[in-house]
């Protein structure tokens, strides 16, 4: 299922993990050692801003923040994006990011 993703002009890769990181299928990358660091980083970013954003909502009082629905980090010439425990590298030269993390959240779903 997560293979479609690679169909987008702007995906480079992507990868899906378990709760403890570990990949379970991935695509796009030259190595599956590559594409296993990949998942460990997107899980580790997880966390992280599921922590940062608890602490948002405990400091503001506002509510919403939690539970995220995902995160990206835009670099210069690629995005990682991650949706659940789905994750894709995109050029963000080409594409869109809104359809592609509309997109992330549906495949996310299976």
């Amino acid at each position: 299922m997560i293979r479609r993703l690679m169909l987008r002009e702007e995906v480079r890769a992507v990868a899906l993990f378990r709760d403890d990181g570990a990949l379970v299928e991935g695509y796009g990358l030259d190595s599956a050692e590559r594409l296993a660091t990949l998942a460990r980083f997107a899980y580790d970013t997880k966390r992280i801003v599921q922590g940062n954003l608890d602490q948002l909502s405990m400091f503001t009082g506002q509510r919403g923040w939690t539970p995220p629905t995902g995160w990206l980090v835009r670099g210069g010439g690629h995005t990682v994006c991650s949706v659940g425990n789905l994750v894709c590298v995109a050029d963000t030269t080409v594409g869109n990011l809104n359809e592609l993390m509309a997109e992330l959240q549906e495949v996310a779903r299976y």
